[in-house]
């Protein structure tokens, strides 16, 4: 890649320039890329348009379900209610859920779960989209699963679970979904009540750019083959991919594995968490530091690569926290940098030179280079 000159109007150049092309040589259809610097937006890009068969224009506040980038979003809820008093990490899931004590899981802490570590990352293998709707029962799945492994033992990517898990301790304590704490206490306080979203209330669907499949159910589906352990976390019914990130009654409901939002959104959300965004801050300082310090490293069960995770979310070796989603879509923050990068797009897509990743190298060294 070139590198960027011009400051951050080169920057934004350039970024523009790249999503242009990827949408102009059909790569992709819409994409958003955001970044805050020391809390200020200087990049907030959009190309394409959110809905192809209308073509309706993707703004910068079009929402687009981002896979497991919403599991960003649910450990920053966890943190803000940690920073509020409400929360330990080191509290057992059982105190608060009584009924997840069964067959031995007594011993699980919130810090097990936010690190992937609790030993429950399987789902049955009969479970559908339809069943991810439905709260309760998911819940009641977890709760009466069998450990896999003593907690803290294993490092196993809880794909689904980890929603379940997080949402289910939060509501038990606040006496709220998911969705609500996202929106009062995370979006409402960012100036972004519509843009960052669990469940997507009905009368938002029709502003989300729907996605649509490039090549990720391909993919999925060379996992499910290659990978022995990865059906189990992500069933056939339950793949996280264009099927099931279209359907409204899937959008509608909580399920904080995943998460619906605007790169811009995401961006700032991010750069509350380390400094101040119009005055605010969502966490300390000192917490920052907890939550981004790797807290467990190690060959992760289900896709059988090196893995390093803070509390909820991955650690880079770049010195970046965060998440990424299935497809493409990602959020990360660099603390030294006082950097945020967020991408999120349409077409779902694997094994294409991962465009969004380039993008937020990009931005990156834009930034390293100063």
């Amino acid at each position: 890649m070139p590198p960027v000159t011009g400051g951050w109007d080169g920057l934004r150049a350039e970024v523009r320039t790249r999503i242009d092309e990827l949408v102009a040589s059909g790569r992709e259809a819409g994409v958003q890329v955001a970044a805050y610097l020391h809390g200020r937006q200087v990049v907030d890009e959009v190309a394409g348009v959110a809905d192809r068969a209308t073509g309706r224009p993707l703004t910068s506040g079009t929402p687009i379900w981002s896979v497991s980038t919403g599991k960003g979003l649910t450990a920053t809820v966890v943190h803000v209610l940690a920073e509020r008093g409400l929360l330990d990490y080191d509290l057992r899931v059982a105190e608060v859920w009584p009924e997840f004590a069964r067959h031995g899981k007594g011993g699980i802490t919130l810090r097990h779960v936010l690190t992937h570590t609790a030993g429950v990352p399987a789902l049955p293998a009969d479970v559908t989209v339809a069943d991810a709707g439905d709260w309760d029962r998911m819940c009641g799945i977890v709760a009466d699963s069998v450990p896999l492994w003593a907690p803290g033992d294993v490092l196993a990517y809880h794909a689904w679970t980890f929603g379940w898990l997080v949402g289910e301790v939060v509501r038990r304590v606040t006496g709220r979904r998911m969705s609500r704490v996202l929106a009062e206490d995370v979006a409402a306080p960012l100036g972004v009540p519509g843009e960052l979203f669990f469940g997507v209330p009905e009368a938002e669907l029709d502003r989300l750019a729907p996605v649509a499949d490039r090549n990720l159910s391909a993919m999925l589906d060379w996992a499910a083959a290659n990978l022995p352990n990865f059906d189990r976390v992500a069933p056939p019914g339950l793949r996280p991919d264009a099927s099931v990130g279209t359907r409204p009654e899937f959008l509608r409901a909580d399920v904080p594995a995943t998460g619906t939002m605007s790169a811009r959104a995401v961006a700032r959300m991010f750069a509350a968490l380390i400094g101040k965004v119009d005055g605010v801050r969502l966490i300390s300082p000192e917490r920052l530091r907890e939550v981004g310090a790797v807290a467990v490293r190690g060959t992760e069960w289900v896709f059988g690569q090196e893995a390093s995770f803070g509390l909820g979310y991955a650690v880079e070796p770049d010195g970046a926290f965060g998440c990424a989603g299935s497809g493409g879509s990602l959020a990360y923050a660099y603390p030294d940098l006082g950097l945020t990068v967020a991408a999120t797009k349409t077409l779902l897509g694997a094994g294409d030179g991962d465009p969004m990743e380039e993008l937020r190298r990009l931005v990156r060294d834009a930034v390293r280079a100063g």
